[in-house]
């Protein structure tokens, strides 16, 4: 067994987690949705989403055959949609080509829609037991503080380094439990921040640890300028309180969601959407302009709450287009913050 393996077992068997939700029952299926949620996302955060996922749709033929609009309003509040957009669309390609299953073949599951060669090792290890090494985002930190390697692990060379110890390190035995317990012990003992040493059970051979280096591996990602971009969204209410909503571009930002119509021009924006829609009066909204964090850019909302003062003019036949109720906008596959604006709208005048 490899260096760390068998005091990482240990360890596992006594603190690691084996509650989480996909682990019982373990099947293809569920493992392979959690690892797309957990993709830059926390397990305490993921648990709710997978559970009311999995209720939803408990098989993987039952998302393949599920709308897109269903897939993502499961998804809503997770970010990062283009994971749900893949995951959508791996299922029907498993359905189409697999029969139905995820493929137990690390080419042909690797090859599909958002799975790459981390995931398609994690759901082999932990869905089938099969000897395959993992680098998420918390095996990275284990092995560059444990091996001391520099570098930013998104670096390619720095990842290759990375790779040769995962894969030293994996045991031929106990596979998945193997995966969990690294993981585990990335996120709750190997922190990025204030890990705590002294209960690591791989601390008495930690380079970083012996060299005073823990602060500093891994070495961080270089710093760059994030833009900063404006909008206006316009927050369109008819006077039985339904809201104008249309699906965004299938490319971009929030692509195939549906969200509120935007302009750069609050002016300009209003009289054509009056001109579209009929007379409409604007007030004052809470919250006041906010700030949305992507990854490449941080977007700055102006929210305009537009009340219309008379019947509005419906939308002809306008798939992409239309006037939604609480009830039914709930469904949808709505970005975060404008959910939260619309759980947070005053009520309709009367």
């Amino acid at each position: 067994m490899s260096a760390i393996a068998e005091r990482l077992l240990a360890w596992y068997d006594g603190h690691g987690r084996h509650d989480l939700p996909w682990q019982s029952p373990r099947t293809p299926y569920r493992v392979w949705l959690s690892e797309i949620m957990l993709q830059q996302t926390q397990v305490r955060t993921v648990m709710p989403y997978f559970e009311r996922f999995v209720d939803a749709l408990p098989t993987l033929p039952s998302l393949a055959a599920a709308p897109l609009d269903r897939v993502l309003g499961l998804w809503s509040g997770l970010g990062y949609y283009s994971r749900a957009r893949n995951l959508h669309r791996s299922a029907q390609i498993c359905v189409a080509e697999h029969g139905g299953e995820l493929p137990r073949d690390t080419a042909a599951l690797a090859a599909l829609p958002g799975i790459g060669r981390s995931t398609a090792a994690a759901i082999l290890a932990q869905a089938w037991g099969d000897r395959h090494a993992i680098l998420d985002g918390n095996v990275k930190r284990v092995l560059a503080r444990h091996r001391g390697v520099e570098g930013w692990p998104g670096a390619p060379r720095v990842q290759a380094v990375l790779w040769t110890h995962a894969e030293a390190q994996t045991p031929p035995a106990r596979v998945a439990d193997y995966t969990q317990a690294i993981m585990d012990l990335g996120a709750t003992v190997c922190t990025r921040a204030r890990p705590t040493c002294l209960t690591c059970p791989i601390q008495s051979d930690c380079i970083a640890r012996r060299e005073g280096r823990i602060a500093e591996l891994p070495t961080a990602r270089p710093r760059r300028e994030v833009p900063t971009r404006s909008t206006t969204m316009l927050v369109a209410r008819d006077r039985g309180g339904r809201i104008l909503l249309e699906r965004r571009p299938p490319v971009g930002v929030w692509a195939q969601l549906w969200s509120l119509p935007e302009t750069g021009d609050a002016a300009a924006g209003l009289d054509a959407l009056s001109a579209r829609i009929g007379p409409l009066r604007h007030s004052p909204l809470q919250p006041a302009p906010f700030e949305h964090v992507f990854t490449h850019f941080r977007l700055a909302v102006v929210p305009l709450l537009l009340d219309a003062a008379a019947p509005v003019a419906g939308i002809a036949d306008d798939p992409d287009r239309g006037w939604f109720a609480a009830s039914e906008w709930a469904t949808l596959g709505l970005p975060a913050p404008v959910r939260k604006l619309l759980e947070n709208l005053p009520p309709c005048p009367g």
